[in-house]
């Protein structure tokens, strides 16, 4: 291209295909925005499933460890009902841990 006696290139016009392009990716980003807020998952369900592997992992993952060590050495079912007890304990102690860091905005509670 020419530059002119300010060193400035001349202004194109503006061509239809990129105006088009433009106004399809504004869309197409305006849908992935869409989609993606669509997606999100409330922080109260995530801390609910946190709760429940808790409870459910705690007892099994200690009468897993239980069973093996009762195996082991031939002690069946103190063993296991020992250390399912314990795994139950650290469920529930690892729920009251998250509670505490958990804050509430129930009804009654300012925020």
């Amino acid at each position: 291209m020419a530059e002119d006696e300010t060193e400035e290139v001349p202004k194109l016009p503006p061509d239809a295909r990129l105006e088009s392009l433009d106004k399809r990716l504004d869309r197409l980003q305006q849908a992935e925005t869409d989609k993606q807020a669509r997606r999100q998952v409330d922080p109260n369900m995530r801390i609910g499933q946190v709760v429940i592997g808790y409870l459910i992992g705690g007892p099994l993952g200690g009468a897993l460890i239980g069973w093996g060590l009762d195996s082991l050495f031939g002690t069946f079912p103190k063993l296991l009902v020992l250390v399912l007890m314990f795994g139950f304990g650290a469920g529930i102690w690892n729920i009251v841990r998250i509670s505490r860091n958990f804050p509430s905005h129930g009804p009654g509670t300012k925020s």
